[in-house]
């Protein structure tokens, strides 16, 4: 029965050749999905207040009413 055992031996090495290929590619797509993923990777984006929004909207049509002006 040595060439069972060989076998079992060669299997072996093979599950850990594949064992180690697949680690260095879900190494890849977790350094891909941090750099490409379509989420923030940062953290949370920040919620701007309703009262902030109001002002740079006012800021933004004073701003078009001096360039409106401008033009007359």
């Amino acid at each position: 029965m040595p060439n069972v055992s060989s076998i079992l031996r060669q299997l072996k090495k093979e599950r850990d050749r594949v064992e180690k290929q697949l680690s260095g590619l879900n190494a890849a797509l977790r350094a891909f999905a941090g750099v490409y993923g379509g989420s923030n990777p940062r953290g949370k984006r920040r919620k701007m207040s309703a009262k902030s929004r109001a002002k740079i909207a006012a800021a933004q049509r004073r701003r078009w009413a001096k360039v409106r002006a401008a033009k007359k």
